[in-house]
């Protein structure tokens, strides 16, 4: 499914192109050529200033080809090198807060194109412990983002909030090693969370817990009541950091590699939007910058 923005841009670029184009080599010369008869001089002794004055470019030509240029940048830009994203919600606490905004490598799992997805050369894959963002594939519209847990052929198993991951092609399933257990700053109803070190391949990150709720099993997919999964051939097992908070594949399967958008590399702003109940500023708006937070993603 094409996303909407990416399409609008892509007409956009193709658009203010052919305009551009079409005015560079064939509308300019036609100017140029009915400028130099009316003054009765050759076409190739005019300047760029006579030329508007006796023929001049229309006003809408001019406004769609010097855009361009810019549109045509973004769409390079945020298509095949860099897109920057907003977390809008706490399944990723404490590795990314609701006010990041985090820039996405869209070359690291392969060039795409930005209408509708298709991969043009491949480039990578996700790693164990990659932070990636995806299309949600129940609403491929939509972008999510956690960390990739399981690879294609490995059989995932969660349980007692432990992870256990048995690789493809090995007969154990290896606990996911934690430490440095300890209750966190980050409270949920009145309840602090318990906040762990997890080794994840060669990715170290923080992951919270909730020591109160019970593991959802029963709302697992795609078998309710059971919590292995083997994942699929080209597909991806994604959870978040936040895990009893988490809307993760748990809850609604893997990740084809069709729907990989890239990899969060870094956090380029952090807003704050604490509040007090009696506030008139609407929830939309920033109370503070945290600068701490800039920078790359642990």
């Amino acid at each position: 499914m094409a996303n909407t923005f990416s399409l609008i841009l892509v007409l956009v670029t193709l658009v203010t192109g052919i305009v551009w184009a079409l005015d560079k080599y064939r509308w300019a010369p036609r100017r140029r050529q009915a400028a130099g008869e009316t003054l009765k001089v050759s076409a190739r002794e005019l300047n760029a200033e006579q030329v508007a004055k006796v023929a001049p470019q229309p006003s809408w030509v001019e406004n769609m080809a010097s855009i361009f240029p810019v549109i045509a940048v973004v769409l390079v830009l945020r298509s095949f090198i860099y897109e920057p994203f907003q977390i809008p919600s706490g399944s990723m606490m404490p590795t990314l807060l609701v006010g990041d905004f985090i820039l996405v490598e869209k070359f690291a799992y392969g060039l795409r194109d930005p209408a509708f997805h298709t991969e043009i050369v491949e480039t990578g894959k996700p790693k164990r412990g990659d932070i990636v963002v995806f299309k949600y594939p129940p609403q491929p519209n939509i972008d999510y983002i956690k960390r990739t847990v399981g690879l294609p052929g490995d059989t995932v198993v969660y349980e007692d909030k432990r992870l256990c991951i048995q690789p493809k092609g090995e007969s154990q399933c290896q606990p996911v090693p934690i430490d440095d257990i300890r209750p966190s700053e980050f409270v949920q109803a009145g309840i602090n969370l318990v906040q762990a070190q997890e080794q994840l391949g060669e990715q170290s990150h923080q992951i919270l817990v909730h020591p109160k709720k019970r593991d959802r099993v029963s709302a697992y997919q795609p078998r309710p009541g059971v919590n292995r999964w083997v994942v699929p051939d080209g597909h991806y097992f994604m959870m978040g950091d936040n895990r009893d908070n988490s809307a993760d594949s748990r809850f609604w399967g893997f990740v084809p590699e069709r729907n990989l958008v890239g990899k969060a590399v870094a956090i380029w702003v952090s807003f704050e939007f604490e509040r007090h109940s009696d506030s008139w500023l609407p929830s939309w708006v920033p109370t503070g910058i945290r600068f701490n937070r800039i920078g790359g993603i642990d």
